[in-house]
């Protein structure tokens, strides 16, 4: 069927249904029902086609298996005998025939279209799908009005009748008759059964799809046992509690009240034993019934509000637990609708379905977050994004990411979360005034994204949680599996970061940026370089127009002069200066000059000058950071003689470091990083930091036996050494010698001995070193996006030396391809280096031997001719990272110039 007469068909369905609907006696009030529902769930041509394809099925049933009304008159029916006897491919053929013409359909179809209570065919000849099957009873939906639409003909249901049992023939158990019974383990285990052993699939797809259409009947369905043995004492005071949840309408059923408590086990439990069925027998019924499930959840939030909180969050609970379905409609239709239900939640149910998820469904976290990174992967690999169409656009995505970030959410909660009293105080920089700052705001529209300094908003859900992702010591799923690589790939980070900073007229842009999670950090580090950029040309802006006025004089850069013979001193005196007289200065952009050399520092100069710099300061023999033996890392010396204000100015140069997008060669303890977002170390923190420390430690609080005390002869006295290596005494507790560690108070030592390490021992340097580090990044949305790994990832650059990557993202200039023969021997060379050397080659031809955020492949390398065969050394332009290679007569000599120019290329001019 093309996709026009699809289109069409769909058209006469929604007609039909609409008339099935308004045709009936007191609907008056729902004349344009069906059609006010124009708003699709994701896409009006999918609900078009889903409503067409349930109604096909409809007549399928109808012309295969019968209404199971003995008495039918229906031509069309297979009930009625008029009905010849077709195979399968002919009633199909014929279903559509009969939806085209709106032939007449029964009012009851207990094989595929159940009932919650039992209704038949009305005999009248001539009468069609069009009119009522009854003038004195009323067709309504269990639904609010403004959510009716084609798919909701699995809730008809007449009012005032009493439910009982409806005959069918394909049924052979009176389990199969219960309509309107919740589901349950048991009746799910033998709808399978039956299903399995008599090949029958109608009895499991009617009571799917009752209940999964019938949130009403889905949030009561999987009762925990404490609620399905309240006493009949107590059933009054069970009813009066659901009235709470009930609305005022008298004709609203008991089965619209809030459920019984949901036992998420027994769930799982029914659903994997539902798995065993070919997926092939219920998905199709599963996929309609979740999508009108997701529409009437989707109002119900969104209008009427009529269903308990509980209820709502029950029922998304069970529709997640749902087995993967293996069609491309679950992925196109149910869960993109269900996700647009989801946007609807306030924060306190957002939140009570990530509790639920962390507590009850940490199996089902990886099947959640696997089935919607497929379907934001298939959309995007699957669609050509433009300048005109965003992915941010794209509502699928969108709305996939936005319930991803509950997921998110409930990962952290399901694994190892420490108390949110392990804080740093937060630093307050004193707010400098900044003369003409503002002036232009309205001549730049990029000024109005210029940041300030009022606290970064925290995240609602969150603070509904009391969450923060740096109390996620060990989350159940590595953060790494929320990366959408696809995503990060193809969205636009200057429009992204325009949403994020942007507010317009008529809303809020979605933004990327503001759910961190789902991107790369190489991604989330190009959102950090534009604002970093911003601010510098606010800042280059501010200084010309203080020029003008006569304010001061023109200082569009923060400019530092240093000799290679006393860098440390020079920088150091400088950026004290700017730290003292004018903190805003800092947010300039940097320009390096070394005294005594020509050149412009396009950005190479730069990178030098932190990697001197670095080697200088981090030096044992310069006093104020200790070399860790066992981690090959530096700490803080807690002996130092040098003074706060010099850990200050180092924090400021790593600060500049991360400001001016260049990468260090320093090596931190995580816990640093983790100190700096605004986390005290704990004892975790020991296992980099000191291993064999934090090994023997945690021995301690594994060893089970009575004498501790005498095993270990450990008191609360502790010893560590000082630069110098000599012995330092600490007593963690008063008279701490005379206290020996025991089995009751173990965990007491372990953790003041390593807040004593990492805290308190070295507080005033680390205190002074972060105030340095946020004089420059207190106005950025560094740790809003970018948790502590990241952060050491755009400090120290990517671990992984893949220079084949390199390789296939090189660049070729000045007559060189990557057919030409140098270059097939220089990456032979390459290949061939140790990692020292591959270092040292980075260094020469980038100004850096640290591998960028994301990897080799964002090193844009350029590698040009320079000249014939001579016997001049390769040079490189650090600035731009290009390689200028002389077309070397052979491989050996190529070798020979290489290895020389890289063991000798520190200093600007010739070697």
């Amino acid at each position: 069927m093309n996709s026009e007469s699809e289109t069409d068909e769909a058209s006469r369905g929604n007609e039909a249904s609409s008339s099935i609907t308004n045709s009936a006696p007191g609907n008056s009030n729902d004349e344009n029902i069906t059609h006010s529902c124009a708003d699709p769930i994701n896409n009006q041509d999918i609900m078009k086609r889903a409503a067409a394809k349930q109604l096909i099925e409809r007549y399928f049933y109808q012309l295969l298996d019968g209404c199971g009304n003995s008495d039918c008159d229906n031509k069309y029916c297979a009930s009625s005998g008029e009905a010849r006897n077709l195979t399968p491919n002919e009633a199909a053929a014929e279903a559509i025939k009969l939806f085209n013409k709106e032939a007449r359909l029964c009012d009851a179809l207990p094989n595929k279209v159940p009932r919650t209570e039992s209704s038949h065919c009305e005999s009248g000849a001539g009468t069609t799908s069009k009119e009522a099957t009854n003038k004195n009873d009323t067709i309504r939906l269990d639904m609010p009005s403004s959510s009716r639409s084609p798919s909701n003909v699995w809730t008809e249901e007449k009012k005032g009748e009493t439910s009982h049992n409806v005959s069918n023939a394909d049924d052979h158990s009176n389990l199969s008759h219960n309509n309107g019974a919740p589901l349950t383990e048991e009746r799910i285990y033998q709808l399978c059964d039956e299903c399995l052993q008599n090949k029958k699939r109608q009895p499991l797809k009617r009571a799917l799809g009752e209940a999964f259409t019938q949130p009403a009947i889905l949030a009561r369905s999987f009762p925990s046992k404490a609620n399905v043995d309240v006493d009949l004492e107590n059933k009054e005071k069970v009813k009066e509690s659901k009235a709470m949840c009930s609305s005022s309408d008298p004709d609203k059923d008991i089965d619209s009240v809030a459920g019984p408590g949901l036992d998420v086990a027994s769930c799982r439990r029914a659903f994997q034993y539902l798995s065993k069925v070919p997926s092939d027998y219920y998905s199709s019924t599963l996929v309609l019934a979740l999508a009108q499930l997701a529409e009437y959840l989707r109002v119900e939030l969104s209008t009427s509000k009529k269903m308990c909180m509980d209820d709502i969050v029950n029922c998304f609970v069970i529709a997640f637990e749902v087995p993967d379905l293996g069609c491309s409609d679950y992925l196109e239709v149910a869960l993109p609708a269900l996700c647009h239900a989801a946007e609807f939640l306030p924060v306190k149910g957002q939140a009570k379905l990530a509790r639920i998820w962390a507590q009850h469904c940490k199996e089902t976290l990886r099947h959640i977050l696997e089935t919607l990174q497929q379907v934001i992967t298939l959309k995007i690999i699957s669609t050509n994004y433009q300048r005109w169409f965003q992915v941010q656009e794209d509502e699928t995505v969108t709305l996939a990411t936005k319930l991803m970030k509950i997921v998110y959410y409930a990962n952290m909660l399901a694994g190892v979360m420490e108390p949110n009293t392990l804080r740093e105080e937060a630093v307050v920089i004193a707010s400098q005034l900044d003369p003409l700052g503002d002036a232009l705001d309205h001549l730049y529209p990029l000024s109005s994204m210029k940041s300030s300094k009022q606290p970064l908003p925290e995240d609602p859900l969150g603070i509904e949680l009391d969450v923060n992702v740096l109390d996620a010591r060990k989350p159940h799923l590595p953060f790494e599996e929320f990366y959408n690589e696809p995503l990060s790939d193809t969205v636009e980070m200057d429009v992204d970061f325009a949403n994020y900073k942007i507010k317009v007229s008529n809303g809020k842009k979605f933004s990327f940026l503001k759910y961190p999670f789902i991107l790369t950090a190489a991604t989330k580090s190009l959102g950090l370089y534009y604002e970093n950029r911003i601010r510098m040309y606010s800042e280059r802006r501010v200084s010309l127009l203080q020029a003008v006025v006569g304010a001061v004089s023109p200082m569009p850069f923060l400019k530092l002069r240093v000799r290679r013979s006393h860098i440390i001193d020079d920088a150091l005196v400088e950026l004290e200066m700017i730290a003292m007289e004018r903190t805003l200065d800092l947010k300039k952009q940097l320009v390096v000059e070394f005294e005594g050399e020509q050149g412009v520092d396009e950005g190479g100069v730069s990178k030098e000058f932190f990697q001197l710099i670095v080697e200088e300061i981090f030096n044992p023999d310069y006093g104020m950071f200790t070399q860790q033996q066992d981690s090959h890392t530096v700490w803080f010396n807690p002996t130092s003689f040098e003074t706060e204000a010099q850990f200050t100015l180092i924090g400021i140069v790593l600060g500049l470091a991360i400001y001016n997008n260049i990468i260090l060669a320093v090596n931190f303890p995580m816990v640093v990083y983790r100190k700096l977002m605004g986390k005290k170390g704990s004892f975790e923190d020991l296992s980099d930091w000191n291993p064999i420390l934090y090994k023997g430690l945690k021995d301690m609080l594994e060893y089970s036996e009575s004498d501790l005390e005498e095993t270990y002869c450990q008191t609360f006295r502790i010893c560590y050494r000082d630069v110098y290596g000599n012995n330092i005494f600490h007593d963690l507790k008063e008279n701490g010698d005379d206290i020996f560690v025991t089995q009751e108070n173990k965990q007491e030592f372990v953790e003041m001995y390593a807040d004593f390490l990492l805290n308190k021992s070295v507080e005033a340097q680390f205190k002074a070193f972060r105030r340095g580090f946020v004089m420059v990044t207190d106005e950025s949305q560094l740790c809003t996006l970018f948790r502590p790994e990241e952060v050491e990832t755009l400090v120290c650059g990517s671990k992984n030396f893949d220079f084949n990557e390199l390789e296939k993202s090189t660049e070729y200039d000045g007559g060189y391809t990557s057919e030409s023969q140098t270059i097939k021997d220089f990456w032979s060379i390459v290949h061939s280096l140790s990692l020292e050397d591959k270092r040292k080659l980075l260094q020469f031809t980038t100004g850096s031997d640290r591998v960028p955020v994301g990897g080799l492949s964002h090193l844009k390398l350029v590698i040009a001719r320079n000249g014939p065969d001579c016997d001049r050394l390769p040079t490189a332009h650090t600035c731009f990272n290009v390689l200028l290679l002389p077309e070397y007569e052979n491989k050996d000599k190529l070798q020979d110039r290489l290895m020389k120019a890289i063991s000798y290329s520190k200093g600007f001019g010739m070697l």
